[in-house]
C-alpha cells in the first residue's frame, strides 16, 4: 500500500439532488486512499443523512448551515479548514477530481507557499465545456486562470481569519486576502487537475453571474465593456474596405492569444488543437453579458443561490488596510492583558 500524504482535502458542497452521488462516492473512496478527506455538507437534513450513509468509513462528513446572507461556499471552506487535522489543506469544489500526481504536485508546492493555485481542465468536454475552455485559454495567455481548487497552509488561513463570505468572486478574494496578510501565492498552471463540467442548463445560468466577477477587476471590466461598442463600430464600416479587414484582424488576434494560452506550460498535452477556436465565441458572449452585469449593479447585485451579492471582491488595498487594523487591534489587546 502506498504511503498516505500528511495533508487533508476539504470539499464544501450543498446539493439539491444526488444525480452525481455514485460517481462522487467512488472518487472519495479513491482519494481517501491517499489522503484524509473532509466533506463539509450544507445539504438539507434528509439529503445529509443519505450522504452520511454513503460516505461512512470513507471521509469525515461535517454539517454546515447555509448562511442567510453571503457566499455559502466560503462558509463551508472556513468550517472545513478550521476542522482540518493537518497543516497542508487542499480546498476543492465537489466537481474537482484529483489524481495522485496532481495532488502530490500541489502539496509539494505548498512547502514554499501559503496558497497554491493549479489549473483545472474539463473532462469530459461537451460543447459548453469547450466554450468555457476558450475563456481559460485567454486567461492563461494574459495571466492566471482561477481554478476550483487551491492548496493552503492552515496556519496562514487561521492567522488571517479566513476571508470574507459576503463576496461573489470568492477565489479572487481568497488570493487577495492571503497576499494582504503577507502570504505567498504560487501559481502552478503546469499542474492540471480534472474538473467535471456542469450541465448545459447550469452553464447557461452562470453567464451573467461570471461576467459580474469583473467588477473586482476594473481594467478587465473596461476591456470587456469595450467589446460590444467595438463590434458595432466594425459592423458600421461593413461597406468600407477596412471593415472586413478589421474584423479578420480582431478574430486573428483572439485566436492567436488563445493558442498562446493553449501551448503555455505544456498545455498542448491536455488541450486539443481545436480548443482555441472556441475563444471568439466566449469573447462575443462576454461582450454582451458584461453589460447585463453592469445593469445588475444598480439592482443590488447578482443572485448567488438564495442570496443576492453586491460585491465581487475587495481590492488588495482594502484588504491590506483591514489586515493592518486587525494587527493593531490584536497588539492593543495584548498590551491591555
Amino acid at each position: 500500500m502506498s504511503e498516505r500524504e500528511p495533508a487533508e482535502v476539504v470539499i464544501p458542497l450543498r446539493w439539491s439532488d444526488d444525480h452525481a452521488l455514485a460517481e462522487f462516492t467512488a472518487y472519495l473512496r479513491r482519494l481517501a486512499a491517499w489522503v484524509d478527506v473532509t466533506v463539509v455538507d450544507g445539504s438539507d437534513a434528509a439529503r445529509f443523512r443519505v450522504h452520511a450513509e454513503a460516505w461512512r468509513g470513507i471521509a469525515r462528513h461535517l454539517p454546515v448551515r447555509p448562511p442567510a446572507t453571503g457566499n455559502g461556499k466560503v462558509v463551508g471552506v472556513m468550517a472545513g479548514v478550521e476542522a482540518a487535522r493537518h497543516e497542508f489543506v487542499v480546498l476543492a469544489d465537489d466537481d474537482v477530481r484529483y489524481d495522485r500526481a496532481a495532488l502530490r504536485a500541489v502539496l509539494a508546492a505548498l512547502h514554499g507557499a501559503d496558497l497554491v493555485k493549479p489549473q483545472n481542465v474539463f473532462e469530459p468536454a461537451p460543447w459548453h465545456a469547450r466554450w468555457d475552455t476558450g475563456r481559460s485559454l485567454l486567461t492563461r495567455a494574459l495571466g492566471d486562470d482561477f481554478p476550483g481548487t487551491y492548496g493552503v497552509r492552515r496556519a496562514t488561513f487561521s492567522a488571517m481569519g479566513g476571508y470574507d463570505a459576503d463576496v461573489l468572486f470568492e477565489n479572487l478574494e481568497l488570493e487577495r486576502t492571503v497576499r494582504a496578510a503577507g502570504g505567498r501565492v504560487v501559481s502552478r498552471p503546469d499542474v492540471y487537475v480534472v474538473r467535471r463540467p456542469p450541465s448545459a442548463a447550469h452553464f447557461r445560468s452562470q453567464r451573467v453571474r461570471q461576467a459580474y466577477d469583473s467588477w473586482a477587476q476594473p481594467a478587465r471590466m473596461l476591456a470587456e465593456a469595450a467589446i460590444l461598442p467595438a463590434l458595432v463600430r466594425v459592423c458600421a464600416k461593413r461597406r468600407r474596405a477596412s471593415g472586413p479587414l478589421v474584423a479578420v484582424l480582431l478574430l486573428a488576434a483572439v485566436l492567436l492569444l488563445a493558442e498562446r494560452g493553449r501551448r503555455a506550460h505544456g498545455g498542448s498535452a491536455v488541450y486539443p488543437p481545436t480548443a482555441a477556436l472556441w475563444a471568439p465565441l466566449w469573447v462575443l458572449e462576454r461582450g454582451v453579458t458584461i453589460w447585463a452585469a453592469i445593469g445588475l449593479r444598480a439592482r443590488g447585485g447578482v443572485r448567488y443561490g438564495r442570496v443576492r451579492l453586491m460585491r465581487a471582491a475587495h481590492s488588495e488595498a482594502q484588504l491590506r488596510r483591514a489586515a493592518s487594523r486587525g494587527a493593531r487591534s490584536r497588539c492593543a489587546e495584548s498590551a491591555r492583558l
